[in-house]
């Protein structure tokens, strides 16, 4: 049987510009389109001033195009781009926000999270955007008054956003975006010029749309649920503020999420793999046929890396709606990537050209491949590959990377022992982190600390870390969704033996049991603890140790 254990967390001492120039508009094709493209067009070739067309040379992609053994290079696409648009913006700043101070306004975001909380979650959906779409009509079309960069996938969505985000601000565009779930307040959900709205301006947003949502809710069959509700907050904000440009994550797949009531000009396809599939389809084809609703007429479509079959279905909806596509591995990816420290320094190849040592302070080979979809997608939105030969330039990008952080994306939240969060919660995301962990840390010993969800793929997430946990302290978080813990001790007892599982129920006592696990090497031994399993584990994990 698995070791119970019960303890007190301890307190361990810690160790220690230039823009785009001028606005694009959209030009017409100028060759016919490849027999099997039937109507795509490709970013990456630019035409002179005579009209001819100047392949992009790839030479210095041939490792990635050798390594492309799943795609179908006659799948291809053909020039277009996007609009520009310049403005002032803020820095980008990404804390994640504590609960207010002042004790008033404490309450009033409590009221607030109440009153949200007594709708639908977010996993109760009824698939179709009815509602959404009658919030915004009597809002007054409010997601209508700003461009948009619209993000789907499975794994690697926060993270691209906030690259994307740190990017447009980089270059004076003022931002707003929203992405989900939150770390720890629900205030991170919606943010403007790179850092979340205050509980102020989350509470007056509220309030202003209120008697709007009360008005649908009395047309409509379903009220509105907890995430239509917000995704209503954030287009009004943004609409509001104004911003120039809203770099939108969808909630759950694409079609009919909430969200899709915008036409993104840039349609943003991280990697696709098996996920709410109860819910999306049961084979990456079928999840990437409903995630490709956000393809929208005569959209940028930056596409991720992708197993072949949802790469096809992608692919053929960009053919329906003529829209512009751009591959990960063809028109832009990553060239060459090495690690440093607190994170990796890489080449990136976008569609204007060759972006050297790009400081990313983020760990893993997924992060680096998500830094390529986040620049490819700021070059679309800028004309970059089509109006304009010329890359962005290099020294606000570079400054716009090194100044990005994704929270609860392989955080190291406290040292000695390191104790690091993720929050991987399906086989792909697990597979991804215990391949950075490897890569950029050297643990003598790891200790994982895994509270997932009940609706997740949990022995797959389990059987990612295996390889990399010497034990694993099985836990269980407040939310209503959490997987009993018994229940997964159950299974994490199939995966890793009776002797290296410990059942904690309580948070808790899981940090202090595994923090005291890896400490038995001695204090400079290498010892280590990776939180992981879901967003809330890794949110409440936060707040324990320290952050926020």
């Amino acid at each position: 049987m698995p070791r119970q254990g019960r303890g007190e967390l301890r307190d361990k001492p810690r160790r220690t510009r230039s823009r785009p120039s001028g606005q694009a508009t959209p030009a017409g094709d100028t060759k016919p389109p490849h027999p099997l493209s039937a109507g795509l067009r490709r970013l990456g070739t630019v035409s002179d001033p005579n009209g001819t067309d100047q392949p992009d040379p790839l030479d210095s992609f041939d490792e990635i195009i050798e390594a492309e053994t799943t795609r179908d290079p006659d799948l291809a696409v053909i020039e277009a781009g996007s609009r520009t648009l310049r403005t002032q913006g803020g820095p980008p700043q990404a804390d994640v926000p504590a609960r207010p101070e002042d004790p008033e306004v404490d309450k009033a975001l409590r009221e607030v999270e109440a009153e949200l909380a007594t709708r639908w979650g977010e996993t109760k959906l009824e698939p179709s955007v009815t509602r959404i779409s009658a919030l915004m009509d009597v809002l007054g079309e409010p997601q209508r008054s700003y461009p948009s960069i619209h993000i789907t996938g499975t794994n690697g969505k926060t993270s691209t956003a906030r690259m994307i985000e740190a990017l447009l601000g980089a270059f004076e565009l003022r931002t707003g975006r929203y992405t989900s779930p939150h770390v720890q307040s629900v205030t991170e959900r919606i943010s403007l010029d790179g850092a979340p709205v205050s509980a102020e301006r989350f509470i007056e947003t509220y309030r202003d749309i209120k008697p709007y949502v009360e008005m649908v809710d009395g047309q409509q069959e379903y009220r509105l649920s907890f995430f239509e509700v917000l995704t209503g907050m954030a287009y009004a904000a943004f609409a509001d503020a104004p911003v120039d440009v809203a770099v939108v994550e969808v909630g759950m797949g694409g079609s009919w999420d909430a969200t899709n009531v915008i036409d993104g000009d840039v349609a943003v396809v991280t990697p696709i793999g098996l996920d709410h599939t109860d819910r999306l389809g049961e084979t990456t084809a079928e999840i990437a046929g409903e995630k490709s609703g956000i393809i929208k007429q005569d959209a940028t479509v930056i596409l991720a890396q992708q197993p072949v079959d949802a790469a096809q279905v992608l692919l053929k909806k960009a053919v329906e709606v003529d829209a512009t596509v751009a591959r990960e591995g063809l028109e832009f990816g990553v060239t060459a990537r090495q690690v440093a420290v607190g994170g990796q320094l890489l080449t990136l190849r976008g569609l204007g050209g060759e972006y050297p040592e790009v400081y990313l302070p983020l760990h893993g080979a997924h992060q680096a491949h998500n830094a390529a979809v986040a620049l490819a997608a700021v070059e679309a939105f800028f004309g970059v590959g089509a109006q304009r030969a010329e890359p962005l330039d290099i020294d606000t990008v570079r400054k716009a990377f090194a100044a990005v952080s994704s929270p609860g994306r392989l955080e190291v939240v406290r040292r000695s022992p390191t104790v690091v969060l993720d929050a991987a919660h399906n086989p792909a995301g697990a597979e991804a982190t215990a391949e950075a962990v490897r890569e950029a840390f050297d643990f003598s010993r790891l200790i994982g600390v895994v509270g997932a969800s009940g609706d997740k793929n949990v022995r797959g997430l389990l059987e990612a870390f295996e390889p990399i946990f010497a034990e694993v302290v099985v836990t269980q978080n407040s939310s209503h969704r959490a997987m009993d813990v018994d229940e997964l001790a159950a299974i994490a007892v199939e995966v890793f033996g009776d002797e290296r599982v410990q059942v904690e129920p309580r948070l808790p006592d899981a940090l202090e049991a595994a923090i005291t696990l890896a400490e038995e090497e001695g204090e400079f031994a290498g010892g280590g603890v990776l939180v992981t399993g879901s967003v809330i584990t890794v949110g409440e994990a936060r707040l324990l140790l320290g952050k926020g």
